[in-house]
């Protein structure tokens, strides 16, 4: 067996740019056994095709507590039973609650309020008397915090404090921070929904809590409900959706499919919190970098918005938001792309290396407006194709054209050093991104 790949090893340098490292890896196969930064250790694929048949394999299972590798304590994992950890029956049926709300009609008809926010915030920014901001601050987070807690109904006063968990879930500065955060993020949702429960608003997590009490339809006629296998050239999002089961939960409490527990409820809401803006903010934040380290397509881009749609794919391809797809576990020895990975081991799908794989995408390390990207897997592929794709391409859409239209100088600051990266493989991008218009 050929040596553990230390990704450790690389330091910050892998942080800020791991193209380089996972074009190396690419040149000696499709499947390797490494060490992540964090010290675990699993298998990671880097070329297109075999990420894109793993992202789809029934083999490769996503509910950890299936693995033996754990011992299950639903106490210390209040948000873990969700969509994008769990696997069928029971992701269709949870998947099937919220997908109509997601699919490209309704998300459509949030335009005019996504667009408000985004003038507003951009109002806020270029009122600065120095004409400096971070961008990350000013627009790429708070655009779609606001969307999803609005679609959610969370108070205006209460996001502050949801964003520090957020980025501690994400982007975790330890374990123990981490836990500590979903289990506060975990007690605060516990709380909204009884809120919910005594005075329901118009709201997604009122409708989420109608369902859960078994008063609701329980996904209507199932609009826009598919196996979400699309490609991501514009019809879906990320990376997980959820499971589906006629024969009621898993914990016992006999509801039907149809009916939401407890603990389901609380996973749902914070899974469509967290996933429906982290994502956003990067690819916000990594559209805008990218445009500005190549004033060429920024300037193709002002003279023709007529390029936005496919600008938006070629960012999702060449520095998506998402680093590499969430956990998959072997339940049995699987064969990768030739590689036989054991039984109960980690699998990590490398979405930022598959989509600068030069077999799929010719000079994938150049970025280039006008390319076909079609067919990158940035929001995923299979089941588990992100349900929110839709939603974030809409607010990227949005942002980018308003921001190059009011700030025609646009540039990056040069006083402010380099940039600092999140930490972590999931999601990909910067800590903040210091520019400058005057």
């Amino acid at each position: 067996m050929a040596d553990i790949v230390d990704l450790g090893a690389y330091g910050e340098d892998f942080t800020a740019d791991p193209y380089p490292y996972y074009a190396a890896l690419r040149a000696r196969g499709p499947v390797h056994q490494v060490r992540l930064p964090d010290g675990r250790e699993a298998w990671l694929v880097v070329d297109h095709d075999a990420a894109r048949a793993a992202l789809a394999d029934p083999r490769l299972a996503k509910d950890w507590r299936g693995t033996g590798r754990w011992e299950v304590r639903e106490e210390q994992t209040p948000l873990s039973r969700n969509m994008l950890e769990l696997d069928p029956p029971h992701h269709t049926r949870l998947r099937k609650l919220v997908a109509r709300e997601f699919t490209t009609q309704r998300v459509e008809a949030l335009r005019p309020r996504v667009q408000q926010i985004t003038d507003g915030l951009l109002d806020t920014m270029l009122a600065a008397d120095d004409s400096r901001a971070d961008l990350v601050e000013a627009l790429a987070f708070p655009l779609p915090l606001i969307v999803i807690c609005e679609l959610l109904g969370v108070p205006d006063m209460d996001r502050a404090v949801f964003r520090g968990w957020s980025n501690e879930i994400v982007a975790p500065t330890g374990q123990e921070a981490a836990q500590t955060a979903a289990r506060a993020m975990a007690g605060y949702l516990d709380g909204l929904i009884e809120r919910k429960r005594r005075e329901p608003g118009g709201d997604l997590l009122s409708a989420l809590v109608h369902i859960a009490d078994g008063s609701g339809d329980g996904g209507g006629s199932g609009e826009g409900v598919g196996d979400g296998s699309g490609d991501g050239d514009g019809s879906g999002h990320g990376d997980g959706s959820g499971h589906g089961d006629s024969s009621g939960d898993r914990d016992g409490s006999g509801r039907g499919p149809d009916r939401l527990s407890r603990q389901e409820l609380i996973g749902m809401a914070g899974l469509l919190l967290v996933a429906g803006h982290e994502t956003t903010v990067s690819l916000i934040a990594n559209g805008i970098r990218a445009l500005l380290a190549h004033p060429d397509q920024m300037a193709a881009l002002r003279a023709d918005f007529g390029l936005l749609e496919g600008a938006v794919e070629e960012v999702l391809r060449y520095d998506g938001p998402i680093e590499a797809a969430t956990w998959r576990f072997t339940d049995g020895p699987v064969d990768i792309a030739g590689t036989l990975v054991p039984d109960r081991q980690f699998v990590l799908i490398s979405l930022a290396s598959a989509a600068r794989d030069p077999a799929r995408f010719p000079g994938p390390d150049r970025f280039d407006i006008a390319r076909d990207a079609r067919g990158h897997i940035a929001f995923g592929h299979g089941i588990h194709y992100c349900l929110g794709a839709p939603l974030a391409r809409l607010e990227a859409r949005i942002a980018v054209r308003a921001l190059l239209e009011r700030c025609p100088a646009l540039a990056l600051d040069p006083d402010a050093g380099a940039l600092s990266w999140r930490t972590g493989m999931l999601i990909r991008g910067p800590r903040r991104l210091p520019v400058r218009w005057g």
